[in-house]
């Protein structure tokens, strides 16, 4: 059984617009904790990172948005990484401590989930939203 989430990420700072429509997100069960919630959904990106990196090419180009966009951020890449796969272990670890650290934070419509064990108040339209709190995190 699959279940659809939706998710916005934003940044401190300025943001392009359209960058805080929800992005649907398919997992594999309905996450219970926001230690669930996490690790799903970087399960999720590493192996859909890993898919794509299989398939020869991760971007075949950038468009000037991107281009600009990534400019403002300082550095413009096509987010190679030598053809190794991200391991989700560590991709998991590195999300749960960043989470930790307030690196981000999480919240369930208009409620902020401060606890890794912490259940997910569910409504019948719940969005997700991820903060980054800092510039040096890499996002």
């Amino acid at each position: 059984m699959s279940f659809t989430i939706h998710v916005r990420m934003k940044k401190l700072g300025k943001q392009r617009p359209g960058a805080l429509t929800p992005v649907p997100f398919v997992l594999d069960r309905k996450p219970k904790t926001v230690r669930q919630l996490l690790t799903d959904l970087v399960t999720l990106g590493v192996r859909d990172y890993n898919a794509r990196k299989d398939e020869g090419q991760l971007l075949p180009f950038l468009t000037r948005e991107e281009i600009a966009d990534q400019a403002t951020r300082g550095k413009i890449a096509f987010g190679m990484r030598n053809g190794e796969d991200a391991c989700e272990a560590e991709a998991v670890a590195n999300a749960v401590l960043c989470f930790e650290d307030g690196i981000y934070r999480v919240f369930a419509d208009e409620t902020e989930l401060t606890a890794l064990e912490e259940a997910i108040p569910w409504t019948e339209n719940t969005v997700f939203t991820f903060i980054r709190l800092t510039m040096l995190s890499g996002w």
